[in-house]
């Protein structure tokens, strides 16, 4: 209900004409029959007079009750109107206002900045949107609770509204997101830059909670209706800026958070792109387009092929070919890493089938699946599935899979090498593992990062990592794999530092199942033809025999 509603709702009711005509009727018939019957009473009293006439006397006395009914009457509907008022005032309170902060709400915002914005126009202004949210907020409402959340929240609000101009508007547009709008001059945007240095000067200080100090940080988008800046795109509405604040907020987490950027088309565009590129992870897991390519692994001494690691990739119809640094993060962002993940190891196993029983098969997993506490009989569920020797498999988790649960890593590490499945720690030197967790993690291999690999391609490289690598490999007895062999120099050198396996462009670029099938064919290293002499089984048709293997026991 409108204001205006109300007020003609509430206004008619103050002026209630049945009540107010039985009351002003009573009072005009009270006088004319008081005239008669009062001079016969006190007459009656003082004179032994004949008294008033009955009919009249009654009649005066219906008059004083009516006068006290609609008196009463109009009375009690102007306190229940009152009351009705401040319920419906309250009502409203609660439907603009966010009750922890005390802002404004994402309902009411969107009229408020409307409002500003036309009264900034009408002085020649332009009105800039910031949408503002904590980093990582999430963590300090699971490590310490929600009433501890909702301090922060409260606290982070009073500090925003103590920084803003007196009319600048300030919301909670919901869990830790704010927003703010304010007017400025056109030709002076650098007033916006300076508040939000300041609210990173003095918003995100640490916040001192009853026993705890918390940290946090927050990233911030801002837009403005001002075309020109803009370049010509005119805003139409509150809710329009409100979007591209939010996209130059979403921005700016992504390029590492505790920062703010002004909106500019071309973020409209890469949000754009992400979406396309959500929407066709969730439509290639249905149509299973995510295939496997493999990159050689060899042992660099005799040149002997050792294995292969699987690569991930996405077949688009739309895209091509699309690399795993692109929609691997992603998926791990809306959930799908997981599915991601078993599609490619299902068909990876029924690739490795077909080749020789010595070649092993590495595969990657993703931290978040390390997360997931049944994650290692997952794994042992496939390989029963499609009958895959498990000492055949080696999977490869990176350093920083170590510092998320240490205690669920460990279990999980512990149990798929008692099933007898290799553990390799990747990227190794690029993260924060301790010599400690080398010791007590039950790790069966090393793997170099290709970027100290790389520092070996010159005689005059610095090989002082890669060094300390192998012989912290040596004295632990963990074997090393070297990455991103691309030089025959570099491979010399690598020769030199003793039994090493090593993968890279040197050997051959990651190939598709197809291919890998055709050069271990070539090679005679296909389990069958080494085995039994008969022509192998292609690919695809062993793919599909262990798909309906899997439905088998799954039923």
């Amino acid at each position: 209900m409108t204001d205006k509603e109300t007020k003609d709702r509430f206004g008619s009711a103050e002026k209630d004409l049945i009540a107010l005509g039985i009351a002003t009727a009573a009072i005009i018939m009270f006088v004319g029959t008081g005239g008669s019957v009062l001079p016969s009473v006190i007459d009656a009293i003082f004179s032994n007079g004949r008294g008033p006439d009955k009919l009249l006397a009654n009649a005066m006395l219906l008059n004083i009750a009516l006068i006290v009914f609609g008196w009463r009457r109009y009375r009690q509907l102007t306190v229940e109107i009152s009351e009705r008022k401040r319920a419906e005032q309250q009502a409203r309170e609660l439907a603009e206002i966010d009750p922890l902060t005390g802002c404004l709400n994402r309902r009411s915002m969107g009229i408020a900045t409307d409002n500003l914005r036309e009264r900034a126009m009408e002085n020649g202004q332009a009105v800039a949107y910031a949408m503002i949210d904590l980093d990582n907020f999430k963590q300090i409402n699971d490590m310490h609770g929600h009433s501890i959340g909702d301090q922060v929240l409260v606290s982070l609000s009073e500090r925003i509204v103590d920084l803003l101009p007196e009319d600048a508007i300030c919301a909670r547009l919901g869990g830790d997101e704010f927003a703010f709008v304010m007017a400025y001059e056109p030709h002076m945007r650098s007033r916006v830059d300076e508040l939000v240095i300041r609210l990173f000067d003095r918003v995100i200080l640490p916040f001192r909670l009853e026993s705890l100090v918390i940290d946090a940080t927050m990233s911030i988008g801002v837009a403005t209706d001002h075309e020109e800046l803009v370049q010509n795109l005119s805003v139409t509405d509150a809710n329009e800026l409100m979007h591209r604040a939010d996209i130059a907020m979403y921005h700016a987490k992504k390029q590492g958070k505790n920062r703010y950027f002004w909106f500019e088309p071309s973020m409209e565009n890469e949000l754009r792109f992400r979406n396309e590129l959500e929407a066709g992870i969730r439509r290639g897991v249905a149509e299973a387009e995510f295939v496997p390519y493999y990159e050689q692994q060899v042992d660099i001494n005799t040149g002997e092929l050792a294995g292969f690691e699987m690569l991930a990739r996405w077949q688009s119809p739309q895209l091509g070919v699309v690399s795993p640094e692109v929609f691997i993060p992603i998926a791990e962002e809306i959930g799908l890493i997981s599915e991601v993940s078993e599609q490619l190891i299902k068909r990876a196993f029924a690739d490795a089938q077909l080749w020789d029983e010595k070649l092993t098969l590495s595969v990657n997993i993703s931290p978040v699946q390390l997360r997931d506490p049944w994650f290692a009989q997952k794994l042992l569920k496939m390989l029963v599935a499609h009958n895959f020797p498990a000492e055949r498999l080696e999977i490869e988790v990176t350093e920083s899979c170590l510092h998320d649960n240490i205690g669920m890593v460990r279990s999980m590490i512990t149990s798929l090498r008692n099933q007898g499945v290799k553990i390799s720690l990747d990227d190794f030197g690029t993260g924060y593992s301790s010599l400690e967790q080398l010791r007590t993690l039950p790790f069966d291999r090393l793997k170099i990062d290709r970027s100290f690999v790389s520092e070996l391609r010159s005689s005059g490289g610095d090989s002082t990592i890669v060094d300390a690598i192998v012989s912290l490999g040596r004295g632990l007895n963990i074997p090393i794999t070297a990455e991103g062999i691309e030089s025959e120099e570099v491979l010399e050198t690598l020769k030199e530092m003793g039994d090493l396996k090593g993968q890279g462009y040197l050997f051959g670029k990651p190939e598709t199942s197809q291919e890998v099938f055709e050069r271990l064919r070539r090679t005679n290293k296909l389990a069958s033809t080494r085995e039994t002499g008969q022509s192998a089984v292609e690919p695809q048709d062993e793919i599909e025999q262990a798909e309906i293997r899997l439905q088998a026991s799954a039923n």
